[in-house]
């Protein structure tokens, strides 16, 4: 087993225990699992900007790597729940990355200069 079909396995279990049952989701707790995944990700991340000095006025910060790291990893525990709502695999999430991947190195290619929307529906 890869690495990271190994995390998404252990985001199930733990999902399970808490009483996410991906399997048997409708649209409706989709939409509340999207929204409740999408609400931590973003408090994970006003933890991780806080593990950084970002405050110019203030002169007692210091950058907490570990917290950092710690933050980090708990974005991908919500990030791979989101994937898992979505009913996405970590295959099917490593698929979709290398095609997105494709999709930015030919925007940079092009510079990028006008949004196209279409160049992404085949992901």
């Amino acid at each position: 087993m890869d690495k990271l079909e190994n995390i998404f396995e252990l985001q199930e279990v733990l999902n399970r225990r808490i009483g996410v049952n991906m399997d048997e989701l409708n649209d409706e707790d989709r939409t509340k699992w999207i929204l409740n995944y999408t609400r931590a990700m973003q408090q994970e991340l006003a933890e991780l900007t806080d593990s950084v000095p970002w405050k110019w006025w203030a002169k007692y910060q210091e950058f907490d790597k570990q917290n950092a790291k710690v933050e980090i990893v708990d974005l991908f525990h919500f990030l791979i729940s989101l994937a898992q709502v979505m009913g996405m695999s970590a295959d099917d999430v490593h698929e979709a990355y290398l095609k997105k991947n494709e999709v930015n190195h030919k925007r940079q290619e092009s510079g990028y200069s006008s949004k196209d929307e279409d160049d992404s529906r085949h992901i």
